[in-house]
């Protein structure tokens, strides 16, 4: 069966073995995701993001451009497996070539630094997804669990070019003005506003201002697992409402509030596969799809890499879900929802 990933950050795990001077290659390595695998399991489209984490860098703009060279570089290197896409015809031409896609995603608004020139420049680069924020409050937005500022490397500036003061302890725990503008920018490009990572408020102020259907590439359902970075069963309703997708997420601690042995939360497909039935409970079964997020991740998975897909299939078959309603989840569901929006 086909499989589309709403999101991994195997560009950014390569990127920072190679800062360690360690070789890492995106072809075969011992990551959850590589090429090979990934061909093994049958994937039509992989998700590629470029992760900007602000408590490791103070200069986001300059670690986006170092990460887009490794894709850029693997994408050559690998072309007789995976070819870039930045278009639905773009899937379906490598389809027909029988090459994997790849769509490179941005996760930290933050990277644009303010800019809506930036994001447009993002936009030219193959850029067609973009998570507003990580988890620290930033321009764009506040995040849905935030880390401490104290941990920060980036220095947010104080005032805006017109010299007006930015407060980044914002009591309505939302979009910022500027991230209101940024999501009409993006719709205006064809670039995919992905709200996993931001508050409740933020994502009901998507909900109200976006014109488009939007994502969560990497979320899970908070009925389950009360994490604030879950989604709650009102906004799972609100995104599928707008035609939007959810990616359900293989992080062990977004699947169970309840840690195992030695206090370690393990990643059972049984999980992934509650909450994939919780979700298209509430939204249907046309919201949901698959955002593992994949070496961002610990190992701690019963699903070790990407190339075992198939205990989740029979999981999902144990949970009651029919063939074509599995072939939804695992990929047409997402391929739709690009043929809508790329």
């Amino acid at each position: 069966m086909k499989i589309i990933d709403l999101h991994c950050d195997t560009i950014s795990r390569i990127y920072q073995e190679r800062k360690q001077k360690k070789e890492a290659s995106l072809r075969e390595n011992l990551f959850h995701v590589d090429l090979l695998k990934m061909k093994r399991a049958d994937y039509l489209l992989q998700n590629f993001a470029l992760f900007i984490d602000l408590s490791d860098t103070d200069h986001p703009y300059e670690t986006f451009h170092e990460q887009l060279a490794i894709y850029q570089e693997e994408m050559k290197k690998n072309s007789d497996l995976i070819v870039p896409v930045t278009s639905y015809s773009d899937i379906t031409a490598n389809k027909k070539q029988g090459k994997m896609s790849a769509l490179l995603t941005l996760e930290e608004g933050e990277a644009c630094c303010r800019s809506l020139e930036k994001l447009r420049e993002f936009h030219k680069l193959g850029v067609r997804m973009m998570t507003f924020t990580w988890n620290y409050p930033n321009s764009l937005g506040v995040p849905a669990e935030p880390a401490p500022l104290w941990q920060l490397k980036y220095c947010f500036p104080k005032k805006t070019k017109s010299g007006k003061p930015l407060n980044y302890c914002r009591p309505q725990k939302g979009l910022t003005s500027l991230g209101q503008e940024f999501l009409c920018e993006m719709e205006s490009l064809g670039m995919i506003p992905d709200v996993s990572h931001l508050s409740d408020q933020g994502i009901k102020e998507v909900c109200q201002f976006a014109k488009k259907p939007f994502c969560a590439s990497h979320s899970n359902a908070r009925s389950l697992c009360h994490r604030r970075r879950n989604l709650p069963d009102h906004l799972i309703r609100s995104i599928a409402d707008r035609g939007g997708i959810i990616g359900a997420n293989y992080y062990g601690p977004f699947l169970c509030d309840v840690p195992g042995e030695e206090n370690q939360y393990f990643s059972y497909v049984r999980d992934i596969a509650l909450h994939i039935r919780h979700i298209a409970n509430r939204g249907g079964i046309s919201c949901i799809g698959l955002g593992s997020d994949f070496d961002g991740i610990d190992d701690n998975l019963e699903l070790k890499n990407c190339s075992h897909l198939e205990l989740l299939e029979h999981e999902l078959q144990k949970c009651g879900f029919h063939a074509s309603e599995i072939e939804q989840i695992f990929y047409r569901n997402v391929l739709n929802f690009y043929h809508e929006l790329l």
